[in-house]
């Protein structure tokens, strides 16, 4: 597991990720501060799907990419939607944050390889990536929302995730 996802589940306070457990409980997040990281957490998909059609020939990665893009661009839609009806500002946190950060620096790393080393390393951030938000939404961002609009766009966001997740197993499987 990568150093970034160690950081989101200790920063999110997540019982357990890859045997690590947290020490102490998560501070209490308010539906503003989950909306944001999790629309954080769909901006940095888009965004890693992006840098994969400029960087990949292979068919596979490409078509995975395009997917990811469409389907957080439409969720992270929804989410501004449903947060400009209820009168929420996202909150940006020390989550959204991490994450971001964590990101930033996953995507230098790929930017610095090509070809089939940079479509393996891809695929397996994918999975690690849809697996640590898998945790965080089901775990701590979904029981801790409040609105129940925001938790069923949420719940639909784990069963995407959870596709997602699938997809990407296949995908870093065929690249072996």
């Amino acid at each position: 597991m990568n150093k970034s996802l160690l950081a989101l589940a200790l920063t999110l306070g997540l019982g357990s990720l890859a045997g690590v457990h947290a020490a102490t409980p998560a501070p209490a997040i308010n539906d503003a501060q989950i909306a944001h990281i999790a629309y954080t957490a769909g901006v940095i998909d888009v965004t890693a799907a992006k840098q994969a059609l400029q960087k990949s020939h292979s068919a596979d990665v490409r078509a995975f990419a395009e997917e990811m893009a469409r389907d957080h661009a439409a969720v992270n839609d929804q989410a501004l939607a449903l947060a400009k009806k209820l009168g929420v500002t996202p909150a940006d946190n020390a989550t959204s944050q991490s994450l971001a950060k964590g990101a930033a620096a996953e995507q230098k790393k790929l930017a610095a390889l090509s070809g089939a080393a940079y479509d393996k390393a891809y695929a397996d951030n994918e999975v690690a990536f849809h697996k640590a938000v898998l945790t965080a939404l089901d775990g701590t961002l979904i029981p801790s929302t409040q609105n129940a609009e925001l938790k069923s766009l949420l719940e639909t966001g784990s069963k995407l995730f959870h596709s997602h997740e699938m997809h990407a197993e296949h995908l870093a499987q065929s690249l072996k």
